[in-house]
């Protein structure tokens, strides 16, 4: 499975150690006598959805709709792939030796065998399954009497923001030259804007030094999110650096000596995975540190000659404004009561609203 770093052992040898407290890890390995021939990421997500929409000014209609959709969908449920990054990082088979179809009703099976042993074992209902994150051309969607037999729902989710590398950027002022004027202007300004703060990479020591500080950064944007599945814990930054070492890079923002900002990166073979990252309030206007960051990320990618940079899901817009292009995902969707089921689908809409943006295209054509 080296096509994919979030299928690695060491990746998930730190989940086992550094998810969040909501998470919980199960594999699933499909064999063909003793041969390996598949393998699926499953995980038991607890959501309590009232405490997913944080900070939100809403209508008393759209209080009401939260109130319905957090009792609807409230406690345990499995997903088939990674709640914690965006993309398709939890499904494995060897074409050559297992039809889709066969693979992904012994998944399926997998998943109703774990569904009875929770019970059993932990006390805990599952109260829906999902299937995550697929491009609109993954050739799962051909399995459709699949889904449609075990009355799964596809549902589109928000997109996944990426950035094609082109061939001829050998470095950042070839990325620069291919802008138009406004978002040339745009990009000066930024850096103009950053001033006096530093960006350097941060040693496992450094990250092991400035957890605290890290997590904290990490929060602050994490809170002002609108909605949020789930908490990093503290050593998660340290834990993947010890298990993934280059593959793993935090890049930190300081002013004056003082971690103002930081953000992290997953070198995915030839995808560079935008990961997470954390400011201060104080600094991320005055400064633009984050779309400073996005920048820095697009300079790694191509200075490291990686084929595409995936900056993942939200604030599509100024995504969108550096370069990073709206891939559309679905979902996979079914709840275990069968009246719930039937509505599911609607009320996962009014989960995942559509987003009023306006796609930026900075490029010369």
């Amino acid at each position: 499975m080296a096509h994919d770093m979030f299928l690695q052992k060491n990746y998930l040898r730190c989940l086992e150690h550094a998810a969040p407290n909501n998470i919980q890890l199960f594999y699933v390995g499909i064999f063909n006598g003793a041969t390996l021939v598949g393998i699926a990421i499953l995980q038991r997500v607890q959501l309590y959805l009232k405490n997913m929409f944080r900070n939100t000014k809403v209508s008393c209609f759209k209080e009401f709709i939260k109130e319905a959709v957090s009792k609807v969908l409230k406690g345990n449920i499995l997903v088939v792939g990674n709640l914690m990054h965006t993309g398709q990082h939890g499904l494995f088979f060897q074409k050559e030796h297992i039809p889709a179809e066969r693979y992904l009703k012994l998944v399926f099976e997998a998943v109703e065998v774990l569904k009875i042993e929770i019970k059993k074992k932990q006390g805990k209902t599952i109260r829906a399954i999902m299937f995550k994150d697929f491009f609109e051309d993954d050739a799962i969607h051909l399995e459709r009497g699949f889904f449609t037999k075990n009355k799964l729902h596809k549902v589109m989710v928000q997109p996944n923001m990426i950035m094609p590398v082109k061939p001829e950027w050998l470095s950042i002022h070839d990325y620069f030259s291919a802008l138009q004027k406004k978002y040339k202007l745009r990009y000066k300004r930024a850096r103009t804007k950053l001033g006096n703060i530093e960006a350097k990479e941060l040693t496992l020591e450094a990250i092991r030094e400035h957890s605290q500080v890290l997590h904290g950064l990490y929060l602050n944007v994490c809170n002002h999110a609108k909605f949020n599945s789930f908490f990093l814990p503290e050593n998660h930054f340290a834990c993947l650096k010890e298990s993934l070492h280059d593959n793993f890079k935090v890049f930190g923002y300081y002013l004056d000596d003082k971690l103002v900002g930081f953000y992290t990166l997953l070198l995915n073979n030839k995808r560079l995975e935008t990961y997470f990252l954390g400011y201060d309030s104080e600094h991320q206007h005055s400064h633009q540190l984050y779309l400073n960051m996005l920048y820095d990320m697009a300079k790694y990618g191509i200075e490291n000659r990686f084929s595409s940079i995936v900056y993942a899901r939200t604030a599509m817009e100024i995504k969108s404004s550096v370069g990073a292009q709206a891939i559309k995902m679905q979902v996979y969707i079914k709840h275990t009561n069968g009246f719930m089921n039937a509505m599911l689908k609607q009320i996962f809409n009014l989960m995942n609203p559509k987003q009023n943006w306006e796609e930026r295209h900075p490029f010369s054509s």
